[in-house]
């Protein structure tokens, strides 16, 4: 018996295996990559310890599956880990400065590019800065600005080099910004803002993994296990590969390979040739999980039935033409993979949901979880049950709510921010309802989360609290749910003997936790296939 002993033994207080109506148990052994037993008696398993084995005896201590953010963007985490960290500004000015030191140590001519985890009605100015303000930080760089994943502010240099030009025409679903004069403020919206990212040059090869390594860490510090990561080029995941071999990724990475910007099915139909290689390279760590589309835009070009708030001659704006989508979704499908679209506001969902239904009648007898709704933030209830009759899962992110709340409020109104991303009548309807994060919109984090979807707070108050879902429900849509989204609840979400090893170790029981704990409530230990990804400091 000792001969097959465990790799590791953890002992604590409550080891939750989220299976339903089991008691919590009180030892887990670990051999290889997979839980080998569990027992409720803490020296249950002492008969599997052997001198190899690594013993955490932990009395006071609670277990659970390491979670998913089932919807994040870990790739531009790892870019931005380098970027000007403009995030940090309070200010206008601030955020000038920041990007005027970063220029007076880099040559001239070369890309500037800030973080993108910020929103700007935290600045003073309660706006975003204009090109002729970045042109005062440095008229000797081009300079990029990204907020989130659906806008660019850049300077004049950078309008220069995209020979964007007061006449320049904006593409189909994107918007190119003018200020009040109809001049070129530098604002560059969706489809418009690969006008100048084509121009970017790639970073290097080895402070892409670096910025993977720091990035993947921080998840895996919150308590992430696993990322779903939504907007990932062919490029990007040859450096998500070259990560996973250097060993620098401390969460395992779903990709959807992005089809962001593509507007027809023969764009779709060579992407879909340069992924055939990526078809069967995989590792429990690394996988192309399929392809993502964007139906709508973001926070400001959410497409909805009734007009903005702000604007009572606006209604968002889509990224494709119904039609098109229809044949581009299904091209992906025939050739085996899933989709995964942003559908935000809720014309965008009603549409999306007539694409998905015209591909399941074109192509009969897709696996389940082959269309998944992403977001799908203003879905009423009729939305939702015809999303559950349809077999369309969605991806939920509270985290997007709590910090853009005062953004949405001004585009949307009161009424629709508080409906925004409803857990409960997802739930109460029946549909596979996961959950994540949208970083760097919403900020990533295992307890932030489950604390934001059980007490629907934002930063400007709570909003919408019908929509409030329990502890327990919160923290499945993160573990079991996730899992089966994944199509991998054979190997995670639960602890079970068999399943793989990934683990998260917390000082205090989050169930019994008060709420204003909860939110900044991180593991001690996250462990992936028992090899620890986090764990405390060594003691020097």
């Amino acid at each position: 018996m000792t001969e097959h002993g465990a790799d590791l033994l953890i002992r604590a207080a409550a080891i939750h295996t989220l299976l339903p109506g089991q008691e919590p148990q009180r030892a887990v052994a670990v051999r290889g990559d997979r839980i080998a037993a569990l027992s409720p008696d803490p020296t249950g398993l002492d008969h599997l310890v052997t001198a190899r084995t690594t013993v955490h005896d932990l009395p006071e201590a609670t277990v659970l599956p390491a979670f998913d953010d089932t919807h994040t963007h870990l790739i531009f985490a790892g870019l931005g880990a380098h970027d000007v960290p403009v995030h940090q500004a309070r200010t206008i000015p601030e955020f000038l400065e920041l990007i005027r030191q970063r220029a007076a140590v880099t040559p001239e001519g070369q890309w500037i590019r800030t973080t993108t985890n910020w929103q700007e009605l935290n600045l003073a100015e309660r706006r975003m800065p204009t090109a002729a303000e970045l042109d005062r930080a440095t008229d000797r760089h081009p300079v990029l600005v990204k907020r989130g994943g659906h806008n660019d502010v850049v300077n004049t240099h950078a309008l220069r080099l995209a020979d964007i030009t007061e006449d320049t025409p904006a593409p189909p679903g994107g918007v190119i910004g003018r200020d009040a004069d109809g001049r070129l403020n530098g604002r560059l919206i969706d489809n418009a803002m690969g006008l100048v990212e084509r121009l970017v040059p790639a970073a290097d090869r080895a402070q892409r993994i670096d910025g993977l390594r720091l990035a993947s860490s921080q998840y895996a510090a919150t308590g992430i296990g696993t990322v779903r990561d939504c907007a990932v080029s062919l490029d990007d995941y040859a450096v998500l590969l070259a990560a996973r071999d250097a060993g620098a990724l401390s969460t395992r990475v779903r990709a959807l390979i992005s089809a962001l910007g593509l507007t027809d099915a023969a764009q779709v139909e060579d992407l879909l040739d340069a992924m055939e290689d990526r078809r069967y390279s995989a590792d429990p760590w690394l996988r192309v999980w399929g392809v993502k589309f964007g139906l709508d835009g973001g926070l400001e070009a959410g497409a909805t039935e009734e007009p903005y708030a702000c604007d009572h001659g606006f209604s968002g704006t889509l990224t494709w033409e119904p039609d098109a989508l229809v044949e581009a979704v299904e091209a992906v499908v025939r050739r085996g993979w899933r989709v995964g679209t942003h559908a935000y506001g809720d014309r965008a969902v009603r549409i999306l949901l007539d694409v998905y239904e015209r591909v399941l009648q074109r192509v009969p007898g897709l696996p389940a979880g082959t269309l998944v709704m992403e977001h799908g933030g203003l879905a009423g209830p009729d939305q939702r049950a015809r999303a559950v009759a349809l077999g369309v899962p969605v991806t939920i992110q509270q985290p997007l709510l709590h910090d853009t709340a005062e953004v949405e409020r001004e585009f949307w109104g009161p009424e629709r921010v508080a409906a925004l991303f409803p857990a409960r009548g997802w739930l109460d309807q029946g549909a596979l309802v996961t959950a994540g994060s949208d970083f760097p919109v919403g900020q990533f984090g295992a307890m932030r989360s489950v604390w934001g979807m059980t007490t629907r707070q934002t930063v400007i108050g709570v909003q919408g609290p019908q929509h409030a879902i329990t502890y327990d429900e919160a923290v499945a849509l993160h573990t079991a749910n996730a899992a089966r989204l994944l199509g991998e609840d054979h190997l995670r979400g639960a602890l079970t003997p068999g399943r793989l090893a990934d683990l998260t170790i917390w000082a205090q029981d989050p169930a019994r936790s008060p709420a204003e704990d909860l939110r900044d409530l991180n593991p001690t230990h996250t462990l992936l296939g028992g090899l620890p990804v986090h764990h405390p400091e060594p003691a020097h």
